[in-house]
């Protein structure tokens, strides 16, 4: 965590950049199928090439895969799919030998139904560890087990009731997520001990940080009322009751005491909190307060959500723009962002917001550009610095999230859904679009495995690939590493002030970077088209130096005049 007056360890972290790997879909070391640590250990060198600061890797506990591995039964333990605790131990000190760090996923908002404490839990109605989770009667006068009887009509997050009856003690146990994912009871002191305890192991083990998944659902509204059912459903969604819960900063403080407070160097701690506002971000973020580093909000990717995930909306570049301005503004001095267009948890970003066809490679780099000149920190989901894009599903079975999979059971089942057009909404929106195996040659299997990958390999692989890429001087690898080595060497793209300009423009996204010796324009066409605009800035910009450029062999026009090709994007520095 930050300390006041530690200028420098800020300014240091502040400049990092984080490149997530999701262990399953990564690289496939023996030949499964699946990939696994090993096969990390074995991309060290492209990581380190690329110039990313900070690994975060997604869950390698064990489990039983219900979520892919979010879902946890040990937390002090890798699961044997994906290695052994000394493959994690020596991708440690591989990763520190190269002056990187590791970032371990943290899922204690709920546990694994088989995880040891809730196989206690469950036991019985007097085990110790009974109130380690959520545990309630059926609602009154209801019929135990039959829909409506659940304590409170909320919708869990993948589909159905957040609610599941256990028949041997006759109670309900609360799952936001899945039935297999029971919630933690961080009313519970001795739940919170736990749970920092293990912790306070893996930075024993030499881990630098934490990303804390949904971590601002772990305080609940404890007297748990009912929420607005969905028309035509007796649920509805309950997460005002759940989402940055009364306790929810209290217990951030707790941790940061028992947990990071007497820790040498810096702990790195991000917060995944889905519905958290600008002024929660705040507070949860301000280094006064000890609390997070910085939160992943989701504002800007619900912008093209409807009334759930596969709902989809036209999204319009002012809007988008907009909300990723409101948050450089609200957090400006106060807390920090996180940067980021996709992750294991979103569709591939090319292609949604940018073009995955004829533009793909200008608005790959166009969206990084954009992304990575914000302030805050960048996060890159593997593959992205790619350019790989969603992948053609062709039927349902091709799929693999439990999310997508529910959603379309229900929906079939209730049969007020087109099976096809949900299955066009499922590929563009789906999480498995992102999970799809890191394209790393055109060699069958791309490279990934030399077995059959538990999810198909996108078509494109043969011409979208890492060794089609890197030295290539003109791909998206290279500008993602021109871009990580601007963040590294210039401070203005840390500290500099955030500035839009021409916010209702349908095309162009262009803002200033102002810091105490230079100062940073970036320009971009959103769009298929050539486009042309006159900035509002002074005539000084005339003699600014492009520094980064998606179409380097063209001559720029100079600001504050702009002429941008399609999906063109060009950054400027000037002294002052």
């Amino acid at each position: 965590m930050r300390e006041t007056g530690e200028a420098s360890a800020q300014d240091q972290w502040r400049r990092w950049v984080v490149y997530q790997v999701y262990p399953r879909s990564f690289a496939d070391s023996d030949g499964d199928g699946v990939g696994d640590l090993r096969g990390v250990l074995g991309r060290l060198d492209y990581l380190q090439h690329l110039g990313v600061d900070v690994i975060w890797l997604s869950p390698v506990y064990r489990s039983p895969m219900d979520d892919n591995g979010y879902d946890i039964s040990d937390y002090t333990d890798i699961d044997p799919l994906f290695g052994t605790l000394a493959d994690l131990d020596e991708l440690i000190a591989e990763l520190h030998a190269r002056g990187m760090r590791l970032v371990m996923d943290l899922v204690v908002n709920h546990t694994s139904d088989e995880h040891p404490w809730f196989v206690q839990s469950r036991s019985s109605r007097d085990n110790p560890k009974r109130d380690w989770y959520w545990w309630r009667d059926p609602r009154p006068g209801a019929t135990p087990g039959t829909p409506g009887a659940e304590p409170t009509n909320w919708e869990s997050h993948f589909s159905g009731p957040t609610w599941t009856y256990d028949e041997h003690t006759g109670q309900y146990y609360l799952h936001i997520f899945s039935t297999k994912q029971p919630d933690l009871n961080w009313e519970n002191p001795e739940v919170r001990q736990a749970v920092y305890a293990m912790m306070r192991w893996w930075l024993d083990r030499g881990v630098d940080g934490f990303r804390m998944d949904v971590i601002n659902m772990i305080s609940k509204d404890t007297s748990l009322p009912d929420t607005k059912p969905r028309p035509g459903s007796p649920y509805g969604p309950g997460d005002q009751h759940f989402s940055v819960g009364p306790r929810n900063h209290e217990f951030l403080q707790e941790m940061y005491r028992e947990v990071f407070a007497a820790r040498p160097g810096h702990v790195l701690t991000v917060g995944e909190m889905p519905l958290v506002t600008i002024g929660q971000a705040i507070l949860f973020t301000d280094p006064e307060r000890h609390e997070l580093d910085m939160v992943f909000q989701f504002e800007h990717v619900h912008l093209d959500q409807g009334v759930h995930r596969f709902d989809i909306l036209p999204l319009e570049l002012p809007a988008l723009k907009a909300s990723m301005a409101a948050w450089q503004a609200g957090l400006a001095g106060h807390g920090w962002n996180s940067l980021y267009f996709g992750n294991h948890d979103q569709p591939r970003s090319v292609s949604r917001f940018g073009d995955d066809g004829e533009h793909r490679v200008a608005s790959a780099k166009t969206l990084a550009t954009v992304l990575h000149l914000h302030q805050g920190t960048p996060y890159v989901y593997q593959g992205d610095e790619l350019g790989m894009a969603n992948a053609p599903f062709a039927a349902i079975s091709d799929f693999r999230d439990i999310a997508a999979l529910r959603f379309y059971a229900e929906a079939a089942e209730r049969g007020d859904t087109d099976p096809a057009a949900l299955l066009v909404a499922l590929n563009r929106k789906g999480r498995d679009q992102s999970r799809t195996p890191v394209q790393w040659d055109d060699s069958p299997g791309a490279g990934f495995t030399s077995g059959t990958p538990w999810i198909a390999v996108n078509p494109d692989y043969r011409d979208v690939n890492a060794a089609a890429q890197v030295g290539a001087a003109d791909s998206v690898f290279e500008h993602y590493r021109r871009l990580i080595a601007l963040r590294h060497a210039d401070p203005v793209v840390t500290d500099g002030e955030f500035e839009l300009l021409l916010a209702e423009h349908p095309a162009i996204w262009a803002f200033v970077r102002r810091g105490r010796d230079a100062q940073l324009l970036v320009a971009a066409n959103f769009s298929a088209d050539r486009v042309s605009a006159v900035l509002p800035l002074d005539a000084g910009w005339a003699d600014a130096a492009v520094v980064l450029a998606s179409h380097p062999d063209r001559s720029p026009h100079q600001p504050p005049d702009v002429a941008l090709g399609p999906w063109e994007s060009m950054v400027w520095r000037r002294a002052g």
